[in-house]
């Protein structure tokens, strides 16, 4: 075989991009087992940098936090100190205003009865001399002088009969003033429907019955003649009477009794005045 033949069938020249790659992947692999070692080492330098950073963090975090704490501490023990010391004067002014009034009941309660003079002012005479009225009472004295006036009756049995026939006589006169004045008066509007036989009855007639009616507590108003049909008419007649002395079946008792004119009578309306 000559050299040309040889040449002509080797590939190694053509084919050296890959046998490159294929000796990189070579080294690659012999050199892969010691990589991941290296960075899983830095990895955790790494995380161990990061933590020590957020307690960093955390440690000024809580130092500036602390000291707002501190401040607003120290405020408020201020605050409460000023309290406590305004609260304690208060309790001590009350404590002395208290023992004052103690002091002053202790003395009002061990004193006796305080016997107080009255002086009265000098008097003088016409010749220019004067002279002081001894006019000083003791006050107990006074006291038991009321007493003494509370016991006395003012009143005797004389005067009690008297004040009792004076109650009387004024009790009876007040009682027959009462029954001279004219009280209220209840009284009624009445207008009665006063109807006839038929249309022949003499409506003059007929009214002049009603009208006879008289009673005391009774006054006849005015009146009119309404129709019914047929040509009869009925007779519409108002009046206002007392409650206590006319009523309205006593009004139809009456006027009923004219038997030759009136067939009925109705009360058409009825109203309180």
């Amino acid at each position: 075989m000559s050299s040309v033949d040889f040449l002509s069938q080797e590939k190694i020249w053509f084919d050296k991009p890959r046998y490159d790659e294929a000796e990189r992947r070579f080294y690659e692999r012999t050199n892969g087992s010691s990589q991941p070692m290296q960075d899983v080492g830095a990895n955790s330098i790494l995380q161990d940098i990061a933590r020590a950073r957020e307690n960093i963090q955390k440690s000024l975090a809580g130092s500036s936090s602390s000291a707002a704490d501190q401040g607003e501490i120290i405020c408020r023990i201020k605050s409460l100190e000023l309290e406590n010391h305004s609260l304690h004067k208060v309790v001590d002014d009350l404590r002395a205003a208290l023992s004052k009034l103690e002091c002053r009941v202790s003395v009002l309660e061990k004193s006796p009865a305080a016997v107080t003079p009255v002086t009265s002012p000098s008097v003088p005479y016409t010749n220019g001399t004067t002279v002081q009225q001894k006019t000083s009472a003791p006050v107990k004295d006074e006291e038991e002088d009321d007493d003494d006036d509370d016991d006395i009756d003012l009143f005797g049995s004389d005067d009690d009969e008297e004040a009792d026939k004076l109650k009387e006589q004024r009790l009876k006169e007040y009682a027959e003033k009462k029954a001279k004045k004219p009280g209220i008066i209840a009284k009624s509007s009445i207008l009665l429907d006063v109807k006839p036989w038929d249309d022949e009855t003499d409506m003059v007639k007929l009214e002049e019955c009603v009208r006879s009616v008289q009673a005391d507590g009774l006054l006849w108003g005015t009146s009119k003649l309404v129709p019914v049909g047929y040509g009869i008419k009925k007779l519409q007649i108002a009046c206002v009477v007392e409650d206590d002395k006319v009523g309205t079946d006593m009004l139809e008792e009456e006027i009923t009794k004219f038997e030759d004119y009136i067939q009925s009578v109705d009360v058409a309306a009825f109203n309180k005045i």
